[in-house]
C-alpha cells in the first residue's frame, strides 16, 4: 500500500512537470513567433522621404523605416499587379506559376499551393485581408482566394475605376484639371482607402489577444490619381519638375516600350507639359493620402501596445512611369517599373533604422516570414530568406534579381508572343526579348547604373560590351528558364 501510494505521488509530480515544461515550451513558442502586419500599396514606386525624395511628404512611411531596415534594392518579379502579387504571395516566379497576366488566378494551375497568408492560418495564426492583397480578380470560383484566410476578405474584390468619392449630400467640384485625376474637398473616408484604414484599425482591436496575420492591402497611389484635396494642397504646384529623361532611351528596340494606355485613356495626342506636372502632382498626393492612412494603421498598432510583438512589412506591387522614357504607367522591364519600395520593422531590432544596398526581391518575402516566425516553409521557394540582412550577419543574400513582362502588354489569357526577362546586378540591368515559343531572343538591352542610372542609352549594340552582355546572358539563364528549355 506504502509502494503504492509512492508511486502515485511520483506519477503526479512527474505530470505536473511535465505540464511545466510544456507551458513554457508553449510560451517560448509564442513568444518566438510574432505577430504580421502585412502593408501593401499599389503602383507606388521608389519616391518617398526616406527614400531621398525630398518633395514627397510621407511621414509615417518615414517612421516606419526609422523603426525597420529599409532596402535601397528590391524589385518586382513582373510589373503588373496580379503576377507580381501572385509570385510575393506564394514565392514562386511568373513562369513557374504561368501568371503572366491579370486575369489568370494561380490556383488555375497550382490548386494546391500553399500561400504566405495560408501557411500562417494552418499554423495557428489568425490570417485577414483587409483591402486588395492578392489581384482583385473578378471570378467568383476563388471567392479572391478562400483558401489563404481565416475569414472572407473585405474590400477585396472592386476595382480601381469604382473608386468614386462618396459622401452625404452634394459632392464637391472636382478641381484636378486633367483626365484620369481628381481634386474633391471631401474626407479620406470618402475613397476606398480611408476605408481601409478603418477596417484595419478594427481588426487590430479585434485581433490584439491573438496571433495574427494581417494584410492591409491600399489602393493607392494606382490611378485614378484623387486623393482628397488636403493632399493635393500639401504641394505646390510651381515645385512640381517635368521627368529629367522624357524621352525613349537611345537604341531601345520597340518591344520594350508601350502605348500607356492605362493612363493615357482620355488624352487626345501627346500628354502637354501642364498636364505632365498636374499628372505628377496628382501622384504624389495620392502617396501622401495613403502615408496618412498607414499613420492611422501604425498608430492603432502603437496604442494597443502591439509594436514589439508585431512585424511591419511595407511594399509595393512594381513601380510606375509619369512621362519617364516617354512611358505612363507599368508593364515593362525598365528600373523605374521593376523598383519597389521595401521595409520590414521587427521587435528588437539590430538594423533598426538602416538601409542596404543589397539586392532582393518581393518573393524573398514568404520565406522570410516563414523563417522569423518559426513556420515550416514549403521546400519549393525560389526566394531566399532576408533574415540574415535584418540580423545585421550578411550585406547580401544573392547576386542578382529577376523580372520579366510580355508583349503584348496585356493577353487577357492568351499565351504571349514574346518575353521580356530581365536581370540587375550590382552594376547593370540586362534584356532579353524572347519568342515565347521558340525561345529565340529577338533584342537585346544593356543599361549601365554607374554611369546611367536614369537608363537612357541601350549598350546591348556597343561591341565594346560584347563581354558584358555574354556575362549578363549567363546570369540570367541561371535563373530563368523560358517554356522552350524546360
Amino acid at each position: 500500500m506504502h509502494t503504492c501510494r509512492n508511486w502515485l505521488t511520483s506519477l503526479v509530480s512527474m505530470l505536473l512537470v511535465l505540464t511545466f515544461i510544456e507551458a513554457v515550451l508553449a510560451a517560448d513558442e509564442s513568444r518566438e513567433r510574432p505577430n504580421v502586419l502585412f502593408i501593401a500599396v499599389d503602383d507606388m514606386r521608389v519616391e518617398l522621404g526616406c527614400y531621398g525624395n525630398a518633395p514627397v511628404k510621407s511621414p509615417n512611411i518615414d517612421r516606419l523605416a526609422q523603426r525597420g531596415l529599409l532596402f535601397e534594392r528590391a524589385y518586382c518579379q513582373q510589373a503588373l499587379c496580379n503576377p507580381s502579387r501572385a509570385s510575393l504571395l506564394t514565392g514562386l516566379r511568373p513562369d513557374t506559376l504561368r501568371v503572366t497576366d491579370l486575369p489568370t488566378h494561380f490556383r488555375k494551375h497550382h490548386p494546391d499551393i500553399v500561400t504566405l497568408p495560408q501557411l500562417f492560418k494552418n499554423n495557428g495564426y489568425h490570417a485577414r485581408d483587409v483591402g486588395k492583397i492578392f489581384h482583385n480578380w473578378r471570378q467568383d470560383d476563388y471567392k479572391g482566394d478562400a483558401a489563404s484566410w481565416s475569414v472572407p476578405a473585405v474590400m477585396h474584390y472592386a476595382s480601381h475605376g469604382m473608386d468614386k468619392a462618396q459622401v452625404d449630400g452634394d459632392l464637391p467640384p472636382d478641381t484636378a484639371g486633367v483626365p484620369r485625376a481628381e481634386n474633391r474637398d471631401v474626407p479620406d473616408e470618402a475613397y476606398f482607402d480611408g476605408r481601409v484604414a478603418n477596417l484595419a484599425v478594427e481588426a487590430l482591436q479585434e485581433l490584439k489577444d491573438e496571433p495574427f496575420f494581417l494584410a492591409v492591402g491600399f489602393w493607392k497611389p494606382h490611378l485614378p490619381f484623387n486623393p482628397p484635396k488636403k493632399y493635393w494642397d500639401m504641394y505646390d504646384f510651381s515645385d512640381i519638375s517635368l521627368p529629367i529623361n522624357p524621352d525613349a532611351p537611345r537604341d531601345v528596340p520597340a518591344i520594350a516600350m508601350h502605348d500607356g494606355h492605362e493612363l493615357l485613356r482620355g488624352f487626345e495626342g501627346a500628354v502637354k507639359d501642364e498636364q505632365t506636372r498636374k499628372l505628377r502632382h496628382g501622384y504624389y498626393a495620392a502617396i501622401s493620402y495613403v502615408d496618412a492612412q498607414i499613420g492611422k494603421v501604425l498608430d492603432e498598432l502603437d496604442r494597443l501596445g502591439l509594436r514589439e510583438k508585431t512585424i511591419v512589412v511595407f511594399w509595393s506591387d512594381h513601380g510606375f512611369h509619369l512621362g519617364e522614357h516617354d512611358l505612363w504607367g507599368k508593364t515593362s522591364n525598365f528600373e523605374l517599373d521593376a523598383h519597389v519600395p521595401l521595409i520590414i520593422s521587427l521587435p528588437e531590432q539590430k538594423t533598426a533604422g538602416e538601409r542596404t544596398e543589397a539586392l532582393v526581391e518581393l518573393l524573398d518575402l514568404y520565406p522570410t516570414l516563414a523563417q522569423l516566425c518559426n513556420l515550416p516553409a514549403p521546400n519549393n521557394l525560389e526566394g531566399m530568406s532576408l533574415k540574415p540582412l535584418l540580423d545585421g550577419t550578411a550585406t547580401t543574400v544573392k547576386p542578382a534579381t529577376y523580372t520579366q513582362h510580355p508583349r503584348p502588354a496585356y493577353t487577357r489569357g492568351k499565351p504571349p508572343k514574346i518575353m521580356g526577362y530581365s536581370v540587375r546586378n550590382n552594376r547593370y540591368r540586362y534584356t532579353e526579348w524572347r519568342d515565347f515559343k521558340t525561345g529565340k531572343v529577338t533584342a537585346r538591352e544593356l543599361y549601365d547604373h554607374v554611369e546611367d542610372p536614369r537608363e537612357t542609352i541601350n549598350l546591348a549594340g556597343n561591341p565594346k560590351q560584347a563581354e558584358t552582355v555574354k556575362t549578363m546572358a549567363t546570369q540570367l539563364a541561371d535563373v530563368i528558364h523560358p517554356p522552350s528549355a524546360n
